[in-house]
């Protein structure tokens, strides 16, 4: 076979490769794109793929939020199942397993577009992630979990880390639309290896947390200024992600939300929730995860003393609070 013939062959194959990942790509113009759970994270998520130039198809229970959104541009929806029709991908971002679960049922009831990509954001179970991928499959459609880090911040600000569990095909498939929100998209291998991921990050970022308000709060018991401490921890080798940009003492870090009262950011319900899925893998695992089991009953503590919906940071204020001792 002549060298001509062979370069023919190649280019072809590659012309067809090509076209398949555009067919199932964001690239070449505006997409339909579903957003289903406009909270503190998903609405400033939602907001960046309007500005990116995608027509944006919302659903939330919160009508509120449904509105602010709207008032930008998108089109609101009250049935799942109608949004999930109109849109070429779907991302959901919702707060645990059962709703998550819950939601894919209604919106899938009526079956779904074959060419559909259903993108869960969600911190959810990897086993349920590989429930879901299964039935979304069976229907003709694809399913894939793409859980963030970031927080808050992070979804305000566009920067975001995606970290993706699907097929090489599906993750090119997805990744423009992900550089909409995010910063750094990692393809972490199949189906439920995002969840994996993140599951892991979060308990880091618990245990981080209350190692951070411990150090910053024995500090000041002894006469120690916050910031001047903050600044310490912050060029050594204590520094953290908590430390620098999550600060929990109130006036330290001026977008942190201890300075508001520990309002909005990341709940304490939900930090609760996922090292209880932390343990759930572990157990499953036989893997020993004494600090992350710890960080879990001190959040289960504090959501006991009626702190659930403030920010995980409030760990801080438990700690400081003589009340609490």
């Amino acid at each position: 076979m002549s060298l001509r013939v062979l370069y023919a062959q190649q280019s072809l194959l590659n012309a067809l490769s090509q076209t398949l990942v555009r067919s199932m790509s964001t690239q070449g113009g505006s997409k339909n794109i579903g957003f289903i759970g406009l909270g503190n994270m998903g609405n400033h998520m939602a907001s960046h793929l309007i500005k990116a130039g995608h027509k944006l198809h919302v659903f939330d229970i919160s009508k509120p939020a449904v509105e602010s959104l709207a008032a930008k541009g998108a089109t609101a929806y009250t049935k799942t199942t109608e949004l999930a029709k109109n849109s070429d991908f779907v991302i959901t971002m919702l707060p645990n397993n059962d709703i998550v679960n819950a939601s894919y049922e209604e919106m899938t009831s009526d079956g779904v577009n074959k060419n559909t990509i259903f993108i869960d954001s969600s911190t959810i179970d990897p086993n349920l992630v590989k429930s879901l991928q299964k039935r979304i499959s069976a229907k003709g459609a694809r399913f894939i979990d793409a859980p963030v880090s970031g927080g808050v911040p992070g979804a305000e600000q566009g920067t975001l880390t995606f970290m993706v569990g699907a097929t090489d095909e599906e993750y090119n498939a997805v990744k423009s639309i992900l550089e909409c929100m995010g910063k750094r998209i990692t393809h972490c291998g199949t189906y439920g290896m995002g969840q994996a991921a993140k599951i892991c990050n979060n308990m880091m970022l618990g245990i981080s947390m209350i190692g951070v308000a411990e150090a910053m709060n024995l500090a000041i018991r002894q006469g120690l200024n916050p910031h001047t401490f903050a600044e310490i921890i912050n060029s050594s080798t204590g520094r953290c992600w908590a430390s620098e940009l999550y600060n929990p003492v109130p006036g330290v870090t001026p977008t942190a939300p201890a300075n508001r009262d520990y309002a909005g950011g990341f709940s304490t319900d939900l930090i609760t929730k996922d090292l209880g899925l932390a343990s759930g893998v572990a157990t499953s695992s036989n893997t020993p995860i004494p600090m992350g089991a710890m960080a879990h009953q001190i959040y289960r503590t504090l959501k006991s003393q009626g702190l659930g919906s403030k920010d995980f940071s409030v760990v801080y204020d438990f700690m400081k609070n003589e009340k609490y001792n």
